[in-house]
């Protein structure tokens, strides 16, 4: 046995990891955990036979023995803790899977422990997504133990790394899942990671979840969350190996308490934008809807925006391309109806919302038109309207408003600059961004004359406005704005300031101005400090002003010089005796001067000298910065012995001083600049939007002029065509006319013939003796009126036009036809006298002859008056007729 146990210890790691024998695979875990302890950096060779075969930790935390999976975890969590970054993903895939089925739902706690402790190394070591990923397969296992386990671990992630770290979203959705499992233990552990989750995110977490649940369920989470609730909000436990590394590098410097906690908030409410799902509203809105908006009913138009409120009205709208909605709701602000106002400015205000930050780009185009409308005194629009601009203020921010807010404090309404007022304090107690110098110059400024105003609410809102500007800006930078003003209107302002409560802070700049101007006079002395060398600054720490004398003019006896060095005295009579001294260097201009000559030149050169001097002198106290400017003074520093009066030549700091004064001139001059630049820009960008809108309008109207046009144009086609037909109707009738004049004209001549044709054989004046009358004459008399009648109806049919034969004719073309009727008047009378000459003449129906003879004479001459008398009726007569 011995000899065996010598044998396992000598096998390598990953063999005793494999070995068929629980005792040898637990000590070679136990070895293994303490291998990597030793290592001293996470490129050790005992490493890589781990990192290349990841079925070794597979096998190490599926053992079948508990004590040895006991050991396999604490392995493996030694082996991550030590082995960094590429051990975590080269096994991540192979071990994740197993703790869930195994490892979370062990018997033995320290495995349990050394399970949860893996799953957040190897969070801490990359990152949570396929962590959390292999967890939520977990959830949907069979056996109630294992999501229990999985549960659990998933509370302990988030308690530790927080839901910046670790993505909230795929557990809140599968949390119904679980609240409908059967098993109380894992409604319980359930209950306990919506507690959690609730810490982080608030009531934020409700919209992805909270309306799958039961009545009851919902009652009790809320009194889970009541006790929550009161807690401050949580901070994450564990750090990344990357946040470790960066806080290392760079420590946090942050030492305000406040400014954490408003970081904290702010995030908490990305958070909850970030978890709303973003919905395509635009594909909702009906299509009639700028037909309903525009409509001259009230009632249409309110209807249109209440149909926009119902589906935007969501937490997080899908970004698209809203510009004609924004422009109807613009256009909505200046209805007459106040119900449309108001429902308008609810629309406003959820889209604002919804878009966030991507409403943006709406606000020029919405804000005027919304703080116009403000003139209503009812109070529910007042606040309708309220809401919508802090909304779109809350999509922007300080700056971009601001142009528009001051412009309409200025309003002549009293109403619109009082709501005006109100809006302006809002935005600085909600803004996170302290104003620019310039922006609170012109915000105190137009404060300031609100002071001044009559009414007593619009006094109290400028002096809140200074109160809360003094509140972001601190009393100091406040103090230049509330000189003129009076000790009762300060301690209003004084009030407003205690009561304040605001969410940004100015904060000082880390740049100041002295650093700036240093490097220039530092450049300008370092490379004529270079000549001297490295012995003046050495030299200077005992005597500085009699060894640089030395060094420029004489090397001979330097060292009797330095005791007398130290009076101002000693260097005026030093400087002519170290000239007269070197007559090898220069003796021409030396010698040349006479007797009194040489104690009127070493003022002289003591006069030009300081140049060398002044600019060797500041070399060790470069760090100063410009602390040499005040040893511009000769006359008062002479006598003081440090070493900075004695590096101060006059001349030298003149030019400093004016030098430094004119890059201070020239930096008040830029930042002049830039603010009348950054106002030219405000009044450009307004004048943009402006134009903007003015744009969009004229394209509207263009738009609509162009389509009543064509309407025009489309009327006018139409008008001519009708023309066209009604006057080829009328040249058609004009046609028809003429033909049927043609006709009747004929058809007058045609029957006036057979009349005096029938007057030969009927001669009026025949009398009695020839009254005798045959019945086949009679019969002849028939028959000739008959052919006569045949002959007109032919003569009627070849006058007829071939348009008539077409659309009469040819219908009947294979039928009998019916026997025309005898004409009007003519053809009647006709008839009729013809049937009682028959009578007349002594002939009845039936052909039998009549024996009244002198009935037929009377007829007979009847029949010859009117026959006169229808020639006379239709203007003919017998030679006319001819």
């Amino acid at each position: 046995m011995a000899e065996q146990e010598e044998d396992f210890t000598s096998l390598p790691l990953p063999d005793r990891f494999v070995h068929k024998n629980w005792k040898v695979r637990k000590e070679g875990y136990e070895d293994a955990a303490k291998v990597f302890e030793a290592t001293p950096d996470e490129s050790a060779s005992i490493f890589r036979p781990f990192i290349l075969d990841s079925g070794l930790w597979k096998g190490a935390v599926l053992d079948s023995n508990v004590a040895a999976q006991q050991e396999g975890t604490n392995a493996l969590c030694a082996f991550l803790k030590f082995g960094g970054t590429e051990a975590c993903k080269r096994s991540r895939n192979a071990t994740i899977t197993p703790i869930v089925e195994k490892g979370l739902s062990s018997a033995k706690a320290t495995t349990k422990q050394n399970s949860v402790e893996a799953i957040l190394l190897y969070v801490e070591l990359d990152k949570a997504d396929p962590i959390l990923d292999d967890l939520l397969q977990g959830l949907s296992n069979k056996q109630p133990k294992i999501v229990t386990a999985t549960l659990g671990a998933l509370t302990a992630l988030y308690h530790a790394y927080g839901v910046k770290i670790v993505e909230p979203k795929p557990a809140l959705k599968a949390l119904p899942k679980v609240f409908g499992h059967a098993d109380k233990n894992v409604r319980a552990e359930a209950s306990n990671l919506a507690v959690e989750l609730y810490r982080w995110l608030r009531e934020a977490m409700k919209t992805l979840f909270w309306n799958d649940l039961k009545p009851l369920q919902q009652q009790d989470l809320e009194k889970l969350f009541e006790g929550v609730k009161s807690e401050p909000a949580p901070k994450q436990q564990r750090l990344l190996r990357s946040q470790q590394a960066a806080a290392a590098v760079a420590p946090p410097a942050r030492e305000d308490a406040e400014a954490e906690e408003e970081d904290t908030d702010q995030a908490a409410e990305e958070e909850v934008i970030d978890l709303a799902e973003p919905k395509d509203v635009i594909g909702q809105i009906p299509g009639d809807f700028h037909e309903r908006l525009a409509s001259a009913k009230w009632k249409d138009r309110k209807e249109a925006l209440d149909v926009l409120y119902e589906v935007a009205h969501v937490d997080r709208i899908k970004d698209g391309h809203w510009d004609e909605v924004i422009q109807g709701l613009s256009k909505s602000m200046k209805d007459a109806n106040v119900a449309v106002v108001t429902i308008a400015a609810n629309c406003i205000d959820v889209l604002a919302k919804g878009l966030r930050k991507s409403f943006a780009r709406y606000r020029g185009r919405i804000m005027a038109p919304v703080l116009e409308r403000l003139k209503e005194k009812k109070q529910s629009i007042a606040d309708a309207l309220g809401q919508a601009l802090d909304s779109v203020f809350a999509s922007s921010g300080l700056s971009e408003c601001l142009e528009d807010i001051l412009e309409f404090l200025k309003h002549k309404n009293p109403q619109v600059k009082a709501e005006t007022l109100k809006f302006l304090i809002r935005c600085l107690k909600t803004t996170r961004e302290a104003p620019s110098k310039p922006e609170t110059k012109s915000i105190a400024d137009a404060a300031t004359k609100l002071l001044t105003e009559s009414t007593e609410a619009t006094r109290s809102g400028g002096a809140e406005v200074l109160g809360t500007l003094m509140k972001i800006m601190s009393e100091r930078a406040m103090g230049p704005y509330l000189e003129g003003l009076d000790d009762i209107r300060k301690t209003k302002i004084k009030e407003y300031f205690d009561a304040a409560q605001v969410k940004a802070k100015d904060k000082p700049k880390p740049v100041a101005p002295p650093p700036k101007a240093a490097p220039p006079a530092q450049k300008r002395a370092a490379p004529k400090k270079t000549a001297p060398g490295l012995k003046p600054p050495g030299k200077r720490a005992s005597t500085p002003q009699a060894e640089k004398p030395k060094s420029i003019y004489a090397v001979e006896s330097p060292q009797p010089k330095p005791a007398a060095g130290r009076a101002i005295p000693s260097k005026l009579g030093s400087l002519p005796k170290s000239g007269l001294s070197a007559p090898s260097t220069g003796p021409k201009k030396k010698l040349a001067g006479t007797g009194p000559a040489p104690s009127l030149q070493s003022p002289r050169r003591n006069i030009s000298s300081p140049s060398p001097y002044d600019e060797a002198a500041p070399a060790p106290k470069l760090g100063r910065g410009l602390a040499g400017r005040p040893l511009g003074k000769p006359a008062s520093i002479p006598s003081e012995p440090p070493p900075p009066p004695s590096s101060a030549p006059p001349g030298l700091t003149s030019a400093e001083r004016s030098e430094l004064e004119e890059l201070r001139a020239e930096n008040e001059r830029l930042q002049r600049t830039t603010g009348d630049l950054r106002t030219e820009k405000s009044k450009l960008t307004s004048q943009i939007h402006e134009l903007q809108n003015q744009n969009a309008q004229l394209i509207e109207d263009h738009t609509r002029d162009v389509l009543s046009i064509k309407a025009k144009e489309t009327q006018l086609v139409r008008a001519r065509s009708d023309a066209e037909a009604a006057e080829t109707m009328v040249q058609r009738q004009e046609r028809e006319m003429e033909r049927l004049k043609r006709q009747l004209s004929r058809s007058v001549r045609d029957p006036s013939p057979p009349a005096y044709d029938d007057q030969i054989y009927r001669d009026p004046n025949t009398s009695g003796t020839n009254s005798s009358h045959h019945p086949a004459m009679e019969r002849y008399d028939s028959g000739r009126s008959g052919s006569r009648e045949v002959g007109f109806q032919r003569a009627r049919g070849y006058m007829g036009s071939p348009s008539e034969e077409k659309e009469n004719g040819s219908l009947d073309a294979g039928m009998p036809k019916k026997p025309q009727e005898p004409k009007a008047g003519l053809s009647r009378e006709t008839s009729v006298s013809r049937r009682e000459a028959r009578e007349d003449e002594g002939v009845d129906g039936n052909g039998q002859p009549v024996e009244s003879w002198k009935r037929a004479a009377e007829v007979t001459s009847q029949l010859k008056a009117r026959i006169e008398m229808m020639k006379a009726k239709q203007g003919l007569n017998r030679p006319g007729g001819r």
